[in-house]
């Protein structure tokens, strides 16, 4: 049997793989796997034996029983197995493959040390020839490899199995949700051109806090305390960006400001929100069954929610005519609630929001959509993952009102860049000497902040 191997080099070192081991996006230490002839039938040996063994006492799929003991079990067929082919192997070699066969059976294959690695956000799978991962805020090849097309589908079919989800060819597009709240999106022929396609991306297991992104220099203190008094001051906040730019991280940081007395709802397509506060709903949407029906949309859960008392209201992402109902909420004494948009700028997310309150089909004058959007927001936080990776807040900004046909918004927030050192952007996210016009909204909630917080110095 070939056991391919890689020297660990730095990204724009890596070398061309050789063999079935490949690129390990820099994990820091070489990657070991087994793809030819002799270690497909091991594996196959392996699990039809497991297979037949436990279908013996319990008549139930492997996969359904105690992993403990199954990889106790798999060890022991292991070992037979390995005597039996003739195979000459070192102990290094010998676990490393037991290990591959055993992410095979319980685990997610080829993928599967990347679930495990908390270094890596996003792990995405480009047909079975081709495997990036994000880390760090950079993709890299990993070179790490499937059987075949059909190798990439059974993974998929057991990651979504379990979660009561489907996808072939009459339904070739499914979302879901990992056990651990990473996001699960898988597209497979004949949508897909090129092979399935997979797409995992994972969250902290433990909630990042805003000293952690003031680390990350996602933002700075003296941002962090102006978003906390806001949002203890019952602001109405959406945060804006690109796809990936940590929306929803951030989300989660300045809800871990919302008092412990407050009754909070939250709404998301896929719940990843880990609030840490007492009295928490959570809400999830629920696609189309097999025969097209059963669907749940964010849209009806917000309405919903209207009815359940909620003293916030937080929706995962608005991306649809749920705008339109968060509008109304914000408007008539839901203060203090918050969600996520897709868009380019602060003010792009106006308008985005103002072509989603469309989608819900009423036939209202843009104007009238613009009042309810100049009454309801008060601040936009926009990030951006930048040329190096760091997700960074880069505008802070208030809307103030409507002048004419336009809604007024002002930066109180803004990042400056300053240069580019070793591939890494220096800058600062800095005042703009402007005080928000809510100041004395946040004072009436007791937080008196100085006003050389931005950039205000007076004479």
């Amino acid at each position: 049997m070939a056991l391919f191997r890689r020297q660990v080099a730095a990204p724009e070192q890596q070398v061309e793989p050789k063999g079935a081991l490949e690129r390990d996006a820099g994990l820091g230490q070489a990657q070991y796997y087994y793809l030819d002839e002799p270690y497909v039938s091991l594996k196959n040996r392996v699990q039809s034996q497991l297979i037949s063994q436990q279908s013996g006492r319990r008549g139930k799929d492997p996969t359904e029983l105690d992993p403990v003991q199954l990889r106790e079990d798999i060890r022991v067929l292991f070992d037979a197995a390995v005597s039996e082919s003739g195979l000459i192997l070192n102990r290094a070699q010998r676990e490393q493959l037991l290990e591959q066969i055993a992410a095979e059976i319980l685990g997610y294959g080829p993928i599967d040390a990347f679930l495990h690695d908390d270094s890596i956000t996003e792990v995405m799978v480009n047909g079975a020839k081709q495997v990036y991962v994000e880390r760090k805020g950079k993709l890299y090849e990993t070179g790490v490899t499937f059987q075949d097309d059909e190798h990439v589908i059974r993974i998929i079919q057991r990651i979504i199995s379990p979660l009561g989800r489907r996808i072939d060819e009459s339904s070739p597009m499914v979302d879901a949700r990992l056990p651990d709240g990473s996001r699960v999106n898988a597209v497979i022929p004949p949508l897909a051109i090129d092979g399935p396609t997979l797409n995992i991306r994972r969250f902290a297991r433990i909630p990042y806090t805003a000293q952690d992104l003031i680390l990350f220099g996602t933002l700075t203190a003296d941002v962090v305390q102006f978003l906390e008094a806001c949002v203890k001051s019952r602001l109405n906040i959406i945060i804006s960006g690109g796809a990936g730019t940590g929306k929803t991280t951030l989300l989660g940081v300045i809800s871990a400001f919302l008092p412990d007395n407050e009754r909070i709802i939250t709404i998301e397509d896929a719940a990843e929100l880990q609030l840490r506060q007492r009295h928490v709903v959570r809400l999830e949407a629920r696609p189309p069954n097999i025969e097209g029906k059963g669907q749940v949309t964010i849209r009806q859960l917000v309405i919903n929610a209207l009815r359940m008392r909620p003293d916030r209201i937080i929706v995962g992402e608005a991306r649809g005519g749920e705008a339109l109902d968060m509008l109304q909420a914000m408007n008539t004494g839901h203060d203090g609630s918050m969600t996520t948009i897709h868009s380019n700028s602060p003010r792009d997310t106006l308008r985005r929001m103002e072509t989603m309150v469309l989608m819900a089909g009423m036939d209202l004058p843009l104007r009238a959509i613009r009042e309810q959007v100049a009454s309801a927001i008060n601040l936009v936080v926009h990030l951006q993952r930048m040329s190096d990776g760091v997700r960074r807040v880069v505008q802070v900004t208030e809307v103030t009102g409507m002048e004419g046909d336009t809604i007024v918004m002002q930066d109180i927030f803004t990042f400056q860049q300053t240069g580019l050192e070793n591939g890494r952007v220096i800058g600062r996210l800095a005042p703009t000497g402007i005080r928000p016009r809510f100041t004395p909204r946040l004072e009436m909630a007791g937080f008196s902040l100085p006003p050389a917080m931005f950039g205000y110095t007076g004479r």
